[in-house]
């Protein structure tokens, strides 16, 4: 498939998560643009099943919203997610490599890049943890001033345990014991984490030197239980130890939450500290909104002089290719000029014709994005004969070559 075989497409770019899959389009015209990108999907579907119920459209100033809101996450299924601001530099910079972005997607994308950038450095969005897994060893690493060189004992080796482990890592822990009724999937986790797998029955005899312990095992009974809880504490002397509780149902006694030294979450506690850092994220959505808002007007502004950069180009050098003819003219009937009195001329002639283009210039400015832009783009060539993309171009065609549209 290429870009080349659909007419009516000068730019594409294809944006591909786990949950949506967009295409971000230049067009000549909304309706053969449409078509075309509709043509590829079916293409890019084989023959499938019937799309019209999976898809959703948006043209203008909303594709601009549209892409500038899923680069901030503001569209994501977890709010304020940061994987999906990477996904929209990926896309655009295989777009590039391929050679399918146009001028409008260009700008598009890097605006839309720059927004996603300010909204995380401007709000707080993405600041707390929505994840159990993530809240758990963000609790964790604050009740114990930091993670960095403590140990972890992991009940468990399925997706849960795996994830916390992950993060646990990424917190700074530096040694990880897992535990597992089946001994090989331990090792099969441990391997995964950089940890080590240990005998499921004894484990808790690990529990004395480590700081933080978390279960996940989906047994029917307390894996862990008060009177093991209270004989470990005796062990460590009083020394300080994190539980985190994220088995349904529970794997700890709640009666452990009691004894001195233990800090315990369990599922139901984690849930609420998520619930309540999406609340934070709502409020802070709010002023992610306005940034969004405020980017996508300055974009609109830059597009509304986009349209007229090529129209512009050709009057200015329709007028610059009669200064140089005239100033030959005049310099064959004028031979005994000096150099200096002829860059004086030169001087002179590039002024006038600057001054005089400066009046419509601005006027043709000023018209930008108001109902008088499409009779001035008309009267401009119309008067000085000019043709924004080439003699055979519509009236059309010539007014949105530069507008922008997305699906």
């Amino acid at each position: 498939m290429s870009l080349g075989e659909y007419d009516g497409l000068s730019g594409l770019v294809v944006l591909s998560t786990c949950n949506r899959t967009e295409l971000y389009a230049s067009v000549d015209d909304h309706e053969c643009g449409g078509k075309a990108l509709r043509q590829f999907l079916d293409d890019l579907a084989q023959g499938g099943d019937d799309l019209d119920e999976y898809l959703y459209t948006y043209v203008d100033d909303a594709a601009i919203q549209h892409l500038f809101r899923v680069a901030s996450s503001l569209d994501s299924l977890v709010l304020g997610e940061g994987q999906i601001l990477s996904q929209v530099k990926e896309a655009y910079a295989v777009a590039r490599e391929a050679g399918t972005t146009s001028t409008v997607l260009n700008l598009l994308f890097h605006r839309a890049i720059a927004t996603g950038k300010r909204v995380r450095t401007e709000t707080r969005i993405a600041y707390r943890s929505v994840s159990v897994s993530y809240a758990a060893v963000e609790l964790a690493a604050a009740s114990l001033g930091g993670l960095g060189g403590c140990a972890a004992l992991i009940f468990g080796a399925g997706k849960m345990a795996e994830l916390t482990a992950e993060h646990l890592r990424a917190h700074g822990i530096e040694t990880i014991f897992v535990a597992n009724r089946h001994i090989e999937r331990a090792r099969r986790l441990a391997e995964r984490i950089g940890g080590e797998a240990i005998p499921f029955d004894g484990a808790m005899e690990y529990a004395t030197c480590v700081d933080v312990v978390v279960t996940s095992t989906g047994a029917p009974h307390y894996v862990i239980k008060a009177w093991e809880a209270r004989r470990l504490m005796a062990r460590r002397q009083g020394r300080k130890i994190f539980l985190i509780d994220i088995a349904v149902p529970r794997d700890v006694d709640p009666d452990v939450a009691g004894i001195k030294g233990i800090e315990l979450y369990n599922i139901d506690a984690l849930e609420a500290v998520v619930d309540e850092h999406l609340s934070e994220r709502q409020a802070e959505a709010v002023k992610a909104e306005e940034l969004v808002s405020e980017e996508v007007g300055s974009l609109l502004e830059r597009f509304k002089y986009l349209s007229f950069q090529p129209l512009m180009a050709l009057l200015s050098g329709r007028c610059e290719r009669i200064r140089e003819r005239e100033i030959k003219r005049v310099s064959a009937k004028l031979p005994e000029l000096s150099e200096d009195e002829r860059r004086q001329v030169e001087h002179m002639s590039r002024m006038i014709v600057r001054k005089i283009l400066r009046t419509p210039m601005m006027k043709i400015r000023a018209s930008a994005g108001t109902k008088d832009e499409a009779f001035y783009i008309e009267a401009m060539r119309a008067l000085f004969k000019l043709d924004a993309i080439g003699e055979t171009g519509t009236s059309e065609q010539r007014h949105n070559h530069y507008r922008y549209a997305g699906k």
